[in-house]
């Protein structure tokens, strides 16, 4: 096991296991430190810089996101002058190198640069603001590329290459010309990558997002509402983002046990059919060639009635059920149970069983 060592961050003695970054220890302990490449789920890079801290004997500044607590003693200072003089400057660069346009990006509200420009009282960068023009990519029906936005954090990298494994997005080319590539600098479509939305799940601005909710509102008009998605029987945890009633996007709860934030494409994308035109509302009664909408009680009460006259005339054999994945378990529980305990029939399926 490892020891524990004290450190002081901030002038607080505090208790911390060997080898436990900086970070970890201050987020532990109530301390804010600000990043922008760290995530959680990720290994830690350590590259964009935002994070870093004066350790006492240290000559240069260190990222708190990538040190360790490696010695009994070690005294910390996160917000001193000098501290915040780095950080101003690494942030005021990000500004400057890309096209920032906050009241016009649909991020607005839910971007970690823009949090650090106002926690760190940047109100313009000092620098010429110089973004590299690049094409923006619409080419998915499904996420949309800004790289003019991009910070070049690699969080979308890590989480392609660490979490889902797809080896889709990397950084290519060097010096001021780098940039983030999907299947060898092309787009999006003719990638190999199967649209999980992770790089969107983990992108800290506004570089990728999501095609479809851009028509309806700025990130920070979203209410969420947290539920389990029903395409499979995986139980992943998901948060909807509403605006005026309208699901407009959907994330993976990072908080949740089953999927950490991760969805599949059918998860994080396939939420259209909610509010589309065609969806039933009501329940509806063939009569003759065409159809008209009933009550709920009148629409069961039929139901019940017609699957009472099958089961008198030809047996319980007769009737067959067929239930859905899009359903939960306990409601698929249910109707099993309902099958074969009320109508008394075997002959009961699911459309996940292949």
């Amino acid at each position: 096991m490892s020891k524990e060592l004290k450190i002081t961050i901030d002038g607080c003695e505090m208790t911390a296991q060997e080898g436990r970054t900086i970070l970890e220890v201050a987020r532990e302990n109530g301390v804010h430190i600000p990043t922008l490449c760290y995530h959680p789920r990720l290994r830690n890079a350590g590259s964009c810089r935002v994070c870093v801290v004066e350790v006492e004997g240290a000559r240069a500044l260190m990222p708190a996101c990538a040190t360790p607590v490696d010695r009994d003693g070690m005294v910390v200072n996160t917000r001193n002058e000098r501290v915040l003089a780095a950080r101003r400057m690494t942030v005021e660069l990000l500004l400057a190198s890309g096209n920032h346009d906050c009241p016009n990006c649909a991020s607005n509200g839910h971007c970690e640069l823009q949090d650090l420009a106002y926690e760190l009282e940047i109100e313009h960068p000092r620098f010429p603001i110089q973004p590299p023009d690049l094409p923006f990519d619409n080419s998915n029906p499904m996420i949309v590329r800004d790289l003019n936005k991009c910070v070049l954090c690699g969080r979308c990298v890590r989480g392609c290459q660490e979490v889902q494994v797809n080896q889709v997005i990397q950084f290519g080319f060097r010096g001021p010309h780098t940039k983030i590539v999907t299947g060898g600098d092309t787009d999006y479509a003719d990638s190999p990558c199967v649209f999980c939305g992770e790089c969107v799940q983990l992108c800290p601005v506004g570089a990728i997002s999501e095609k479809q909710r851009m028509p309806y509102g700025k990130a920070f008009e979203e209410k969420i509402v947290r539920s389990v998605c029903t395409y499979c029987g995986t139980g992943c945890v998901v948060d909807f983002h509403i605006i005026n009633g309208r699901i407009v996007r959907v994330t993976g709860n990072e908080d949740a046990e089953v999927n950490r934030g991760s969805l599949c494409v059918k998860g994080r994308f396939g939420y259209d059919f909610i509010h589309h035109p065609d969806r039933l509302t009501m329940p509806l009664i063939r009569e003759g060639d065409s159809f008209r909408e009933a009550s709920w009680d009148e629409a069961l009460s039929l139901v019940a009635e017609r699957l009472g006259r099958i089961k008198e005339e030809d047996g319980p054999e007769a009737l067959a059920g067929f239930s859905s994945a899009r359903c939960t378990n306990e409601e698929n529980y249910l109707f099993m149970k309902f099958m074969r305990g009320t109508l008394g029939t075997q002959n009961v399926d699911h459309c996940a069983r292949l």
